[in-house]
């Protein structure tokens, strides 16, 4: 990794970076837009086939009302000073890796610690996290 100090740039030393070529072998696509052609030529070639659509952008249906409920409750409990949170811990806030372990395995019969739950706030940002980890340890 280069890196500029201030008595480098005052002196007109400055590092540079440079593309690494192999980004110009890429293909030029879109994921999404890929995506929604395989799924037309699908729908197309297979239209008595009912599809359930999940990527991205595509809900079909309100939230239910018990998420909203909970979503109320949490805006109006994060609203005081005695529940706000801000940003959790990294593996997600323990009551909630409690919650997922009692309601969701359980109760289903799956025997499974609180520690073996990660709360994640998506894939990108938790790619990219490891991908530090990776390149930089």
């Amino acid at each position: 990794m280069l890196k500029n100090n201030v008595k480098d740039i005052e002196k007109g030393k400055i590092c540079m970076s440079y593309i690494n070529e192999n980004f110009l072998n890429l293909q030029d696509s879109y994921l999404f837009s890929k995506k929604k052609k395989k799924v037309a030529q699908y729908t197309k070639n297979n239209p008595e086939k009912e599809i359930i659509k999940l990527g991205i952008g595509d809900v079909t249906r309100p939230i239910v009302p018990a998420c909203l409920e909970a979503m109320h409750k949490a805006i109006d409990e994060i609203g005081t000073v005695e529940g706000f949170k801000g940003y959790g811990p990294e593996q997600g806030y323990e009551f909630l890796r409690k919650a997922i372990v009692e309601n969701d395995y359980k109760s289903r019969g799956v025997d499974i610690e609180v520690d073996e739950i990660f709360v994640s706030d998506g894939a990108k940002c938790d790619t990219r996290k490891y991908c530090r980890y990776i390149c930089y340890r």
